[in-house]
């Protein structure tokens, strides 16, 4: 069991505050927006042995077990963050896996250079995620029907509007989000941030639903994903709840802190409210147009303790247990590797003592014994 060292990464939209909190140590004035726990070749974390990634690099079968390594190869299938937003994160969608492995192959054929700025699949593997709330967490997730986004915009008041909310109310939900995306994303810019400023002050006005509008809309004037964001559900998480994005589903995480569990990939189609590259043909060809509940998870409780966040997917699970002062250990030794992350109070797990935001990797088949009292996340794989 190895106790990592983890790099906090400090993107511009990242609480100055929230992880050094967490932590216990004071801030440094600067954005620390995620932390990252695991073996991804950006920042994998460090440990006694070498980075994480050298260690299982050494000896995949030891540190993920034969039938991890079968089924994903010879590399830890996941990256676990703590994630700090004190503005809003891009408006982005993933690709799912024969939608990564199609772009990766087209892009490598054509020769464009992994750290291009228009370069759109950094690997070719999929990115379904799930975010878990330690605090109050806003985000957007998913389309909203095409009449409640109609009626959003339509109360706004801005003529400019109109013509979007009328293809909403006129078109089957599939064909209304798709002509209305599209428009939105492939208008005049000069155009577009003229109707943005509108709509912003009209939201600013009428707060209510209209609120976290105006919170993007102060983050990224005149940006078109303003716009498209009031085309998504918005959702306020409670602490312990969480969100599982699969591929095609556009979101944004706005504010909040949280445990973020993620496929070992970098593939982000982005749809607005960033600097960066917007490639609007392959992002409609990944979108799926489809309105729906953002889907809202709370954990699933064994009779052992587990409180498990379930998910379609096998590159990762995560779950959690809250440990009473005074009871016995509890026993997660599992066949899988595991990385262990206190997020409250104090827990033994082997001879390592965590604190919040401390974490361990716990090779397969390594006897991992965990008492508290605190809370502890587990992640790992399903083989």
């Amino acid at each position: 069991m190895d106790r990592l060292d983890n790099t906090v990464r400090p993107y511009a939209w990242g609480s100055a505050t929230a992880i050094p909190h967490l932590l216990g140590v004071e801030p440094n004035g600067r954005p620390q927006a995620e932390m990252w726990m695991g073996a991804h070749p950006g920042a994998p974390s460090r440990t006694g042995r070498g980075t994480l990634a050298e260690v299982i690099e050494a000896d995949p079968k030891r540190e993920l077990g034969a039938k991890t390594v079968a089924r994903f190869g010879p590399q830890l299938p996941f990256l676990l963050k703590i994630l700090a937003a004190d503005a809003p994160l891009s408006l982005q969608v993933h690709p799912d896996l024969d939608q990564a492995k199609e772009g990766y192959a087209e892009e490598e054929r054509r020769g464009i250079p992994a750290g291009a700025p228009h370069r759109n699949y950094k690997d070719a593997n999929h990115k379904p995620e799930l975010i878990c709330a330690l605090t109050e967490f806003d985000g957007l997730c998913g389309f909203r029907t095409p009449a409640r986004a109609a009626d959003l915009l339509d109360g706004l008041g801005v003529d400019s509007l109109k013509p979007y909310v009328d293809l909403l109310r006129a078109q089957p939900e599939d064909a209304a989000l798709r002509e209305v995306l599209t428009a939105i994303l492939t208008a005049d810019r000069a155009e577009t941030a003229r109707t943005v400023a509108e709509a912003a002050a009209a939201c600013a006005r009428l707060g209510g639903q209209y609120t976290p509008y105006a919170g993007i809309a102060h983050h990224y004037p005149g940006d078109p994903g303003v716009l498209a964001a009031m085309l998504l559900n918005h959702v306020r998480l409670q602490p312990g709840e969480a969100l599982f994005l699969g591929a095609g589903i556009p979101h944004a995480y706005l504010s909040g802190l949280g445990v973020e569990i993620m496929a070992n990939s970098d593939n982000v189609l982005r749809c607005g409210l960033t600097p960066k590259h917007v490639d609007v043909p392959e992002l409609l060809r990944v979108v799926r147009f489809e309105a729906g509940d953002p889907g809202v998870l709370r954990p699933e409780a064994a009779p052992d303790g587990e409180e498990v966040y379930e998910t379609p997917i096998d590159e990762f699970r995560l779950s959690r247990h809250v440990l009473p002062e005074g009871a016995s250990a509890h026993d997660l030794t599992l066949g899988t590797p595991q990385i262990l992350l206190c997020t409250a109070g104090s827990v033994r797990a082997g001879e390592h003592e965590l604190t919040p935001g401390r974490s361990v990797f716990v090779p397969a088949g390594e006897k991992a014994e965990v008492s508290g009292p605190g809370t502890v996340f587990r992640a790992t794989v399903v083989v």
